[in-house]
Parts: structure tokens; sequence; C-alpha cells
């Protein structure tokens, strides 16, 4: 296992992850380390009490949004707009929401004080973004992520309402590719993001890819719809 340095920006190539996807241990969750990071398809998760832990799976599940797919059940509910979508207005909100929801298989929540504080810093840099269902003046779902050059690094999203988050992440992943993203990375495989078209990619692939895509232009927060008032 190796072991971060002081040094922000070092990390062992990403293949030398084990087969749990666990590539080191330590350092810090500082802008510079999580820049560092993602720009080699990197990403901390671990749980309070234990050191960072920094992760590339193999496979990696990903979507690209040209191939996008909303089922047509979901379009159904789409075009009655029971919720109000927002981008980067309720960050904070988005991120305490995924922090509390319960998920199967999982005791408490990734999502440590410092991870938390982390991500807001990146939000106020404009490179996290959040996107917010509202019904009425109520927070009902949203999802947070990071976005460097021309990739969308997923982090986590909830739902209080139905089918909240899934209008939230298709409307957002739809107005990313207008928008020239051209990678969308959910980490892990679940059921109803394989259903919008997300598929593994070999970890060669995907690190290939997002050494391509990096290098592009970032657009920087805060982002917003066409049609959204500022808050």
């Amino acid at each position: 296992m190796h072991f971060l340095g002081a040094d922000p920006t070092a990390f062992p190539p990403a293949t030398n992850a084990n087969e749990d996807g666990i590539l080191a241990v330590g350092g810090d969750l500082s802008p510079q380390r999580l820049v560092a990071a993602y720009q080699r398809g990197i990403f901390p998760w671990y749980s309070e009490g234990l050191p960072i832990l920094w992760h590339c799976p193999d496979p990696r599940f990903v979507l690209e949004p040209d191939k996008l797919h909303v089922p047509k059940s979901l379009k159904k509910t789409q075009k009655s707009a029971p919720y109000r979508l927002t981008l980067d207005t309720a960050f904070e909100d988005v991120i305490d929401g995924c922090a509390a929801t319960r998920r199967p298989g999982q005791r408490g929540t990734w999502i440590t004080r410092d991870m938390r504080q982390a991500y807001v810093t990146l939000h106020q840099l404009g490179l996290a973004h959040s996107c917010e269902a509202w019904l009425g003046d109520q927070l009902v779902g949203g999802l947070y992520g990071v976005s460097l050059g021309r990739v969308f690094y997923g982090e986590s999203m909830f739902a209080r309402a139905d089918d909240a988050s899934k209008l939230a992440f298709v409307t957002l992943a739809a107005w990313m590719r207008e928008w020239g993203v051209q990678l969308i990375d959910c980490q892990q495989e679940t059921a109803h993001l394989a259903r919008f078209g997300a598929e593994p990619w070999p970890r060669p692939r995907f690190l290939a890819t997002v050494a391509t895509l990096s290098k592009l232009p970032t657009k920087r927060g805060p982002w917003r719809f066409p049609e959204q008032l500022s808050p």
C-alpha cells in the first residue's frame, strides 16, 4: 500500500490499485490534491475515523452524455415537470442531503466532516457543482460532483420525492452534453445509472480518456440552466 507524502500532486500510477480499487492511503483533502487526483482518475472514499483512502476501481462505470437514455416512464414524468430544477443554488444542502441518506449495505456515511468541507471549498472555486430538485421551496433531491476539463465526476445523489434525483441527473447530463462535457464518471455500477446508458469501462480505457479530456478547458461555476434565474 502506498502512503502519500506532503506533495499534493504526487500519486502512484492509478494502475497500481489493488483488486478492491484502493491505490493509496493518507495525504489530505486540499483542493490541489483533489484536483491532481481527479485528473488521474482517482477519488477519495473512506469512513469517519479511518485514514483517507484513494481509489481507482476496475472496471469504471461511466456515461457518455451522447449516449444518454431516458426511459419512457421517466420521460412522461419529465414532461409533467413536477419539480423545479436549478444548478449551484444549494450546494451545501445537497451534500448534506446525500450524507443523511441511508443506503443498503452501508452503515453511516462516507461524507465525513472533512470531506464535506473539501467539496464545499471546490464548489467555492467553481470546480464542484450541484443540481437541485425543488417542490415549492422544499429541496426534495439532487446530486453533486466535480467538473475538470470535459469530465464530470459524479459523487453522490439523494431523493426525498419520487424520481427527484433521476430527473436532476438526466436533465444535467443533457445540458452537459450541450456544454461539451464528454464523459460522466459514475464510479460504481448501479441499476438506475445502467438504465440511463452508463456502462463499465476497463480501467486503461478510462484512464486514457480522462488523461485526454482533462487537458481541455474547464467550464467553471457557478453553472446555470438557460432558464434559471439567479437565487
